[in-house]
C-alpha cells in the first residue's frame, strides 16, 4: 500500500468514527502530512461509492441508557442480559472494521499446571483410549475383528477433567451471586436454577455466538508498566488516557478489553501459564468499580474483558454503595447489570500491532449447565 492508499485510509477510518480527531493528526503526522493538509483532507468531497461500501453503519442500543447501564429490563424470564442487544446490524458494524483480514488469537492455552484462581478445582486429562490400549484391551468388538479391521485401525480419545473457570473463558449470568438468600441477575434465586450437577438457567449454553465490534485498550503500554504490577487499579481516568493516547474511542455496543500484560507472563509460564507465583501477582491488577461502571454506563460496553482471571483489581479498591464483597465489578457487572465478563483474553498480538480497533468473534462451548465457557478460542479480525 503507497502513501496515497495509506492517507486515503486514514480519512476514511476517521469518518467512519474509527479515529478520534487527536487520533487522526497524529496518524497524518506519521504519514508526514502536517496538521493543516491533514485537516484540508478531511475538507474534500469524498467518492459517493467507496463511502457507501466503507461507511460503519451505526447502531443504536434498544435498552441502553446513558449514565444507567442496563439492568434487568429484558423480562422476568431473561437469561442473556444486555446480549439481547446482538442483531445483524451489529455484525455488519463489526466486520466493517475489517480492513487486512488479519486474524489475532485471543485465547490462552490450558494445561494440568496452569494457574487458576483460589477456589477452582485443578484440572486433568486422561488418556482414556490409546493405540496399545485398544489393541490390548480386547474390549471392543469392532476393533478387535480381524475380518472387518485387519488394517488395525485404532484412535485416541480423552477424558477430562477440568474447571470452568479456567484459562479463556467468558463467565455466565449464573456465576455469581448476591445477598441472602442468594440471587443472581434477574432476581434469579440460587435454589431454584442451581442443582447438584450445574445450572438449570442462565449456564454458558445459554450465551449465543458473539460478533460485535471491539475496541481494546492498552494500559500496560499507557501506564508504561507491561505487566501493570501487582493490585494496579484501573479506573476511568486511566481508561480515558490510554484511549486518547490511542486515539480512539469508544462506541455503544463495543466489546471492550483491557489489557494488563498479563497475558504475556501466562505465555511466559512454559506457553500455559504454569508460572504460578509470577501469575498470582499480574493477576490481581485490574478494573475498579467505577472503571466497570464508567464503561457500562458512559460507553455502552456490550461486553467487559480483561487478560486476567478475574477482571476487577484485587483486593478491590472502591466498593458498591450499599456494602461490600470480594468482587464487587462482578457483581456490579454480572448480577445488576446482565454485562457478560470475558477473563484471560490474550492481546498481545494486538498490542504488537498496536490493533485498537478489530472485529470480536466467540463462539462458546455449549456444555449445558456450565458457569462460564472455558477453554475458549475467540477471535479478532482486522
Amino acid at each position: 500500500m503507497d502513501r496515497g492508499d495509506r492517507t486515503r485510509e486514514l480519512v476514511d477510518d476517521f469518518r467512519n468514527g474509527y479515529l478520534t480527531r487527536r487520533g487522526f493528526l497524529a496518524k497524518a503526522g506519521a504519514l508526514g502530512l502536517t496538521a493543516a493538509a491533514a485537516v484540508g483532507l478531511l475538507a474534500a468531497p469524498r467518492d459517493r461509492g467507496v463511502a457507501r461500501a466503507q461507511d460503519s453503519p451505526s447502531v443504536t442500543p434498544k435498552q441502553w441508557k446513558k449514565g444507567e447501564g442496563w439492568g434487568w429490563v429484558w423480562g422476568d424470564e431473561d437469561q442473556l442480559g444486555n446480549l439481547n442487544e446482538l442483531g445483524p446490524e451489529l455484525t455488519k458494524k463489526a466486520l466493517s472494521q475489517v480492513k487486512e483480514g488479519k486474524v489475532y488469537d485471543l485465547g490462552l492455552t490450558y494445561k494440568r499446571s496452569s494457574y487458576k484462581f483460589a477456589g477452582h478445582n485443578p484440572g486433568e486429562i486422561i488418556s482414556f483410549r490409546t493405540p496399545t490400549g485398544m489393541l490390548n484391551q480386547n474390549d471392543l468388538d469392532f476393533v478387535r475383528s480381524e475380518e472387518d479391521n485387519s488394517l488395525h485401525t485404532t484412535f485416541t480419545s480423552n477424558a477430562m477433567f477440568i474447571s470452568d473457570n479456567v484459562a479463556t473463558q467468558i463467565d455466565s449470568l449464573g456465576h455469581i451471586f448476591e445477598g441472602d438468600p442468594p440471587h443472581a441477575y434477574n432476581g434469579y434465586r440460587y435454589s431454584d436454577i442451581q442443582s447438584d450437577w450445574g445450572l438449570l438457567k442462565m449456564g454458558a449454553e445459554t450465551i449465543p455466538p458473539i460478533v460485535a465490534p471491539a475496541t481494546m485498550i492498552d494500559v500496560a503500554k499507557s501506564a508504561g508498566q507491561d505487566p501493570l504490577p501487582e493490585s494496579y487499579a484501573i479506573g476511568p481516568d486511566r481508561l480515558q488516557k490510554a484511549l486518547d493516547e490511542q486515539g480512539v474511542d469508544i462506541d455503544p455496543l463495543d466489546v471492550v478489553l483491557v489489557r494488563t500484560g498479563t497475558a504475556g507472563v501466562w505465555m511466559e509460564g512454559n506457553g500455559v501459564g504454569a508460572n504460578e507465583e509470577e501469575m498470582a501477582k499480574v493477576d490481581t491488577a485490574g478494573l475498579t468499580v467505577s472503571g466497570a461502571r464508567w464503561l457500562v454506563e458512559e460507553k455502552g460496553a456490550l461486553a467487559v474483558g480483561t487478560d486476567t482471571s478475574g477482571v476487577e483489581v484485587l483486593p478491590p479498591k472502591e466498593q458498591l454503595d450499599d456494602g461490600t464483597s470480594f468482587n464487587p465489578v462482578h457483581v456490579y457487572l454480572l448480577v445488576r447489570q446482565g454485562v457478560h465478563i470475558l477473563e484471560y483474553q490474550n492481546q498481545e498480538g494486538l498490542a504488537r500491532d498496536e490493533v485498537y480497533k478489530f472485529a470480536y468473534v466467540l463462539g462458546v462451548n455449549k456444555i449445558e449447565g456450565t458457569a462460564a465457557g472455558t477453554v475458549l478460542r475467540p477471535i479478532g479480525l482486522a
